[in-house]
């Protein structure tokens, strides 16, 4: 009986971890202390060595040190400042009056923008919430259909997920860049190395499949059924040289932004590191230029900064004394046996993992996930075959398609908090469904075709 508990204890781990997470204690504060007092268990039951833990302290402080991680304060910085600038507001009023006398014109103006948004901050509640509040009541005064009008929020909310600079891609490389270390460690031949570069190049051709998609439904559903994404007359009073102007004026700066940032990466003048650093500076410039900077604007934007960085490394440390305890406990040599005992290989552990992933998405967010899961589980999809610029994809779409599922999704939670009273919760959930369609469909093509996700790395990478 205690052979089987011994045996059944990683398992335990992770199963009590969700549970105290469930139960609504900070994610942070319960992965280190769950894991610490599994830890006292195994050592009392002569599992664990307690010497192991003497280096946890430097282990800790290694982790800080990753240069790697310095981006993500710098792109939280950059996004937050882009968000203050208020750039998403002219956007959406250039793009909805070019677009605006096609049918659906006005969804694929919120659909460009989402994109927009994305690969210049990077935020998905920000991005969500900004475009319900903006564009939302705007749809609905104009005729749109409520489910439609919010599944088209929702979806291109969330497409900062994926599109990169986003801050999942980021944390993603670097853990992922950890996982094919230590699975060169238990026997990985290969020269291939994990980035964060790699998997911004990695991200552009799949993000770019998802916005397409997401525009070409819109476009069929306007044509199918006008009613429900009717065109819109422009005011007479407005010439057509001067929208023109006004929407190229709008989009220089964010795109010229976007440009600095991606094309750095992309063309290998800098490291993710060096672009997110000019990205921020870019912000604060762009900010200026705008007329919407000031010392408490600042000051705003870095206590912000602070706060968040703080909260995903207070999570990454706690995720470290999670996977540390469960590596100790066998947790590691149990989910290997398991995988390979599985018929059908890497597709079969793949699809587990994907599963997993996406109902864990319901309770986690995607920084819990990040940290607590693809550590676990990214050595052995490794060690079986798996690409890590297609795993990463892969993930980060996954994730992105949890963050629009009902009942759960955050994507969701954050338009119910900022919808008209007229805009009810059903409308919602109905809404994103096709939506939810569309990006497991991309999520299959990807996991077919894995080329659409390392064609571009290895082009460039030559």
């Amino acid at each position: 009986m205690l052979e089987l508990f011994i045996e059944f204890l990683p398992l335990l781990l992770f199963v009590v971890v969700c549970l105290v997470l469930i139960m609504g204690y900070p994610v942070a504060i319960t992965l280190a202390g769950v894991s610490l007092a599994f830890a006292a268990i195994g050592i009392t039951l002569g599992v664990i060595d307690p010497t192991r833990f003497h280096f946890l302290g430097g282990r800790l402080f290694k982790i800080m040190e990753r240069g790697t991680l310095i981006a993500v304060p710098l792109f939280i910085f950059m996004g937050l400042m882009l968000e203050r600038a208020k750039i998403a507001e002219d956007l959406l009023e250039s793009m909805a009056t070019l677009f605006g006398k096609l049918r659906g014109g006005l969804g694929i103006s919120v659909t460009i923008v989402g994109m927009l948004l994305a690969a210049s901050t990077g935020i998905v509640g920000a991005t969500v919430v900004t475009m319900g509040l903006l564009s939302l009541p705007a749809m609905i005064k104009r005729g749109y259909q409520k489910e439609l009008s919010t599944g088209i929020i929702c979806a291109s909310g969330t497409l900062g997920q994926i599109i990169p600079p986003s801050i999942v891609l980021v944390l993603l490389g670097d853990v992922l860049a950890n996982a094919m270390t230590e699975a060169k460690g238990q026997g990985l031949k290969t020269d291939q190395v994990a980035s964060i570069g790699d998997l911004f190049m990695g991200a552009i051709i799949p993000g770019m499949i998802l916005v397409i998609s997401y525009i070409s439904y819109i476009i069929f559903t306007a044509w199918r059924n006008p009613e429900k994404a009717p065109a819109f007359e422009l005011e007479e009073n407005i010439k057509r040289k001067d929208l023109y102007f006004t929407a190229l004026k709008n989009l220089a700066a964010p795109l010229l932004l976007i440009v600095a940032v991606l094309g750095s990466i992309l063309k290998g003048y800098a490291t993710p590191t060096e672009a997110a650093a000019i990205g921020a500076l870019g912000a604060i410039l762009l900010s200026i230029w705008r007329k919407q900077f000031d010392l408490a604007r600042l000051q705003d934007v870095m206590r912000s900064t602070v706060k968040t960085t703080s909260m995903v490394f207070l999570i990454l440390i706690g995720a470290s004394i999670f996977s540390l305890v469960f590596r100790l406990l066998g947790g590691d040599e149990m989910i290997h046996q398991f995988f390979n005992q599985l018929p059908g290989g890497l597709f079969t552990a793949l699809l587990i993992v994907m599963i997993a992933m996406f109902l864990l998405g319901f309770i986690l967010d995607f920084i819990e996930i990040t940290f607590v899961i693809v550590p676990i589980v990214g050595p052995v999809l490794l060690l079986m075959g798996a690409d890590p610029v297609w795993l990463g994809i892969l993930i980060a779409i996954n994730l992105q398609t949890s963050f629009l599922t009902p009942p759960f999704g955050f994507a969701l939670f954050y338009l119910r908090g900022v919808a008209p009273n007229e805009v009810k919760t059903k409308h919602i959930y109905k809404g994103v469904l096709p939506f939810i369609a569309i990006q497991v469909f991309v999520l299959m093509m990807i996991a077919i075709w894995p080329a659409l996700a390392t064609w571009l790395p290895s082009v460039m990478g030559n």
